[in-house]
């Protein structure tokens, strides 16, 4: 589906979406994506070193830390394009993790590190507790300090990649206090990582054990930026989901479309039926509002109040536009809507999945109301 409405892109936005646009739907076949979802990694190791080479994981990050150095707005397209191909890498978990360093890491931490992500090393982030609290800052899991370190204890959900990660960001309280340890994830016991099932069986999610796991002094976050660093996590989280939700609902329009135009049920294409022509019109709009929201989102991330602002009103719109689009493709294909067969049924998961991730629709709107109000 080519986009009808003209958004304002940037020079870089508009390079990259180019470039995105080719290589993820070059890479990323339907039959590829399905493949990769019988793949203990989950995905492709070549294609993630062609991804490095591109230069996609630096392009957030700064220059004087082996960066391109632009903005997360750049980062949109690419996330756009990954969504819109059902794409499976690391590239969510390890763009997130850099950025959170970024926002609240050490001068030290992020000379070591963030170099090794923007060449093309995985990392990601251990937030997500029992109770899936959407409060980031509302942690259960501690870090108990004997001499130089650190003795964590508890657990995290919904770790993204945590087996082909070389680093793991993990939030603990410290001293009472909300903060982010790194740990190396080579050192983790195996026993420390158990491979979640969940909805999205494109992703690779792991619960993570913390109990007996130490970390050194200099594992620590800077504590004076643990509040910026939480608040650009979640925000930059929310962009980049409604990134990959934006792309899957033009994909999965698509999807609906080629079949309503040629399905055919008593003597009919069934796409001239009303009963589905209006929903498909109205899946359509609901996308490109969806859209343009996101971008917005993208142009105006940095703007203290503003950006916060049109990044919960991206993600509620995504979540709504994505979460129709398939369920009407789910309906509109019948009997074999409801099959595992149904390349729908990829797009109404990753839906779900999203949705239940730093917030749905329903706590965005709710997050907007305190903000507006």
């Amino acid at each position: 589906m080519e986009h009808l409405g003209r958004i304002g892109l940037s020079e870089e936005q508009a390079d990259l979406l180019e470039v995105a646009t080719n290589f993820c739907r070059e890479k990323s076949p339907i039959d590829k994506v399905r493949a990769l979802m019988d793949d203990a990694r989950g995905f492709d190791e070549a294609i993630w070193k062609e991804i490095a080479a591109l230069g996609w994981l630096g392009i957030a990050i700064p220059e004087e830390y082996g960066g391109v150095g632009l903005s997360i707005a750049e980062v949109a397209p690419v996330m756009e394009q990954m969504g819109r191909n059902v794409m499976a890498t690391p590239f969510f978990s390890t763009t997130l993790a850099a950025q959170a360093l970024i926002a609240g890491g050490t001068e030290d931490q992020k000379n070591e590190i963030l170099p090794k992500i923007a060449e093309g090393a995985v990392a990601t982030l251990a937030l997500t507790e029992a109770e899936g609290d959407w409060n980031l800052e509302n942690i259960s899991a501690t870090a108990k300090r004997e001499g130089n370190t650190l003795i964590l204890n508890g657990a995290k959900r919904f770790v993204l990649d945590a087996e082909a990660a070389h680093w793991i960001i993990i939030s603990v309280l410290v001293d009472g206090k909300a903060a982010l340890v790194i740990a190396d994830a080579g050192a983790l016991p195996r026993s420390a990582l158990r491979r979640e099932t969940i909805i999205d069986e494109t992703k690779r999610s792991y619960e993570l054990t913390l109990d007996g796991i130490s970390v050194s002094e200099g594992a620590v976050l800077d504590l004076s930026r643990m509040r910026a660093a939480f608040e650009t996590i979640d925000l930059t989280a929310n962009l980049l989901a409604a990134a990959e939700m934006v792309g899957g609902t033009s994909a999965v329009i698509d999807y609906t479309l080629d079949y309503l135009k040629t399905r055919k049920q008593f003597g009919k294409l069934i796409g001239a039926y009303q009963a589905l022509k209006h929903p498909t019109v109205d899946a359509f709009v609901e996308y490109e509002q969806a859209r343009s929201h996101f971008y917005a989102a993208a142009h105006s991330f940095d703007e203290q109040g503003t950006g916060e602002i049109a990044t919960r009103m991206a993600k509620a719109q995504a979540d709504k536009a994505y979460s129709y689009a398939s369920d009407r493709s789910i309906q509109f294909h019948g009997g074999f809507g409801f099959t595992y067969d149904c390349d729908a049924q990829l797009h109404r998961r990753r839906s779900i999945w999203h949705a239940s991730q730093f917030g749905d629709a329903a706590w965005q709107r709710k997050k907007l109301a305190e903000l507006l109000l």
